[in-house]
């Protein structure tokens, strides 16, 4: 049996693969793995997303969302730093998903804000806002 460990990140499955299976994070998309406790009976499927956002990008969003919501420099945020994490509510998240709109030129879908809780999210989906523009 393939050894596969688990563990939430965002909101996110994410797994840790065993050394032979592993990619380099700029290659791997999308990936599907499968495991069983007895082979050819039991399989679960799940997928693997990475995280593909520049530092550059997970910075900026940081930095806009520290001034959003007015934290001191002292207070660590991480790309898994959720805005809920920090105090913001409903109507300082659309401010948050407003001001990097305007910081990166891009338009924000309302289904899409539905999906930002966590930096490492909207740094993601920003570039691909950024990507989908050119």
């Amino acid at each position: 049996m393939a050894s596969v460990s688990a563990n939430f990140l965002c909101s996110r499955t994410s797994v840790r693969l065993p050394n032979q299976m592993m990619m380099s994070k700029k290659s791997l998309r999308l990936a599907t793995v499968g495991w069983g406790r007895t082979p050819g009976l039991t399989t679960s499927r799940f997928q693997i997303t990475t995280c593909a956002a520049k530092k550059e990008t997970v910075d900026k969003v940081c930095e806009i969302v520290r001034k959003q919501l007015a934290l001191p420099a002292d207070k660590e945020i991480t790309p898994q730093t959720t805005f809920t994490d920090l105090g913001a509510d409903s109507l300082d998240t659309v401010e948050i998903v407003m001001g990097l709109e305007e910081e990166f030129d891009i338009t924000v879908q309302e289904d899409n804000q539905d999906n930002i809780s966590c930096i490492q999210e909207a740094a993601d989906l920003i570039e691909q806002l950024v990507a989908n523009k050119s």
